[in-house]
């Protein structure tokens, strides 16, 4: 039985060295979506050997990450399953296992560690222009030295590497590539400490956990030769490859795992919805149709099909993703809004603006706030000003930026004050608020556009942000005309 004819089982299966990024949580998404198509098992597994990398709080990370975006797993950490267990470095007995019948045959041979040996090589090629590679010196060893020379030192397993002909891959994303089997290095498979390295951890647990679909990123093409030669080497069945497309930066340049902007949980901890970032991330290679842009989880987990995932390199747009997430900002239901609202001010207010958070405060400021919010972290510095007496603060120059001189920074504000004390307070609302303030452009032989930023900073302590007039409004008429008359003074 075929790998595309058996029940879809996929995986996800990250290296707890980091926070995860876009790059690979694309690759869970798209193997989750797969799986949940077809009705099909998703598996999380944990990749642990590299022992020397492992950043304590990184599976957590891993784990509260996928909770967020709501990709759940059937199989994996804290859930079980029966390809238990899903720690690879748990593993390790099945890994040994599948090496120990190639050692001595061709497919693999023991070679004792000489870094020093290896870094000479490296120089030397580097030195001739040629392209950096293992030169296969281990193979020449004869068998006996090899076992003696394993007895006495700490050495590796490495995979002789087929070097006739070629490795033909099947990838339902690129169709067919061949590599030519003189270009391929042996490899390490089994590392002195007894860990496997990821080419053989792979192959071993893919297969012994049923995979059936490999989805992983463009940058792992590179090693399916090695992976296949494994494969007919150990007499198994590989899974069907997709190789998901690279995801460019804005300037075509590849983005590095290691780059902060890339980490998911600094997109969560600057305000994106995990409905934004689902819908992203799913159109960063793939596409429902030709028109369809806006798309939810359970309508991706219906229609995902790899057959509709594209080669070309994908560009990560922040402004889409920030159009997305405005996007889901105003579909939000009014409950939910003012909650997030609360949380969000709760979380990044200072500590010198007033609490508890005023409920009708929030409940009067959400709908304005609703249209004008690309990320959740927006929202507090836009409403600060509501919650003490006085304005934030600001440098005073800000009064002065958008009209160019302190002395027509002063004519505003003093014609602001004059213009809005004929406003009573019973008809304190936001028609005869905006009435009186475009009744300055006269006095002022000044357009509204002009001399606005400074009333916006005098209230707001910032030169835009919410409407101005319904600002006034929620302010209140003695606030209000008490931070115009404070900036005067702070004008001199």
């Amino acid at each position: 039985m075929t790998a595309d004819s058996r029940p879809v089982r996929t995986r996800y299966a990250p290296s707890p060295t980091g926070d995860p990024h876009v790059g690979n949580i694309r690759s869970a998404l798209f193997s989750w979506a797969y799986a949940r198509a077809n009705g099909g098992t998703f598996l999380l597994r944990i990749e642990d050997t590299d022992r020397n990398r492992l950043v304590e709080t990184s599976l957590e990370a891993i784990m509260e990450s996928l909770r967020w975006l709501g990709i759940d797993w059937d199989e994996g950490p804290e859930i079980g399953g029966p390809a238990a267990p899903h720690f690879q470095s748990q593993r390790l007995p099945l890994h040994q296992k599948a090496a120990a019948p190639l050692i001595g045959k061709r497919p693999a041979h023991p070679r004792p560690p000489r870094p020093e040996r290896l870094d000479q090589m490296r120089a030397a090629q580097a030195a001739a222009k040629q392209p950096p590679g293992y030169d296969g010196t281990c193979r020449r060893l004869p068998r006996e030295e090899a076992d003696a020379r394993a007895g006495r030192e700490p050495f590796v397993v490495r995979f002789a590497m087929n070097k006739e002909g070629q490795t033909v891959l099947t990838d339902m994303v690129r169709g067919q590539v061949v590599f030519e089997n003189k270009l391929q290095d042996d490899f390490v498979m089994l590392k002195s400490d007894g860990y496997p390295t990821y080419h053989l951890g792979v192959v071993v647990d893919d297969t012994e956990m049923e995979i059936t679909h490999a989805i992983r990123g463009d940058e792992w093409i590179s090693s399916a030769p090695k992976h296949i030669q494994l494969y007919e080497a150990l007499g198994w069945e590989p899974p069907v490859w997709a190789h998901l497309p690279l995801i460019l930066g804005p300037d075509h340049k590849k983005l590095s795992k290691r780059c902060g902007d890339t980490a998911l949980h600094d997109f969560r901890a600057n305000g994106c919805l995990p409905e934004a970032m689902i819908n992203f991330l799913a159109f960063l290679g793939w596409s429902l149709d030709d028109h369809t842009s806006i798309l939810s989880i359970d309508e991706l987990k219906q229609h995902f099909d790899l057959a509709r995932v594209v080669a070309n390199p994908a560009v990560f747009d922040i402004d889409r993703l920030n159009f997305l997430n405005g996007h889901y900002i105003r579909e939000m239901e009014d409950a939910r809004w003012c909650q997030t609202i609360t949380d969000w001010c709760e979380r990044d207010l200072p500590v010198s603006v007033k609490r508890p958070i005023v409920p009708a405060v929030v409940e009067s400021v959400a709908p304005l706030l609703k249209e004008r919010t690309a990320k959740l972290a927006d929202i507090a510095p836009m409403v600060e000003f509501l919650f003490s007496y006085d304005a934030p603060e600001f440098p005073v120059e800000m009064l002065v930026e958008r009209v160019g001189d302190a002395a027509t920074a002063v004519r505003v504000l003093d014609v602001a004050l004059t213009s809005l004390d004929t406003v009573a307070e019973a008809d304190w609302a936001v028609a005869n608020i905006e009435a009186a303030i475009r009744d300055m452009e006269g006095p002022l032989e000044m357009k509204l556009r002009k001399f606005v930023p400074v009333l916006y900073v005098a209230e707001m302590g910032r030169p835009q942000g919410i409407p101005l007039f319904d600002s006034i409004v929620l302010l209140g008429r003695e606030r209000a005309l008490q931070r115009i008359r404070t900036a005067r003074l702070r004008l001199g």
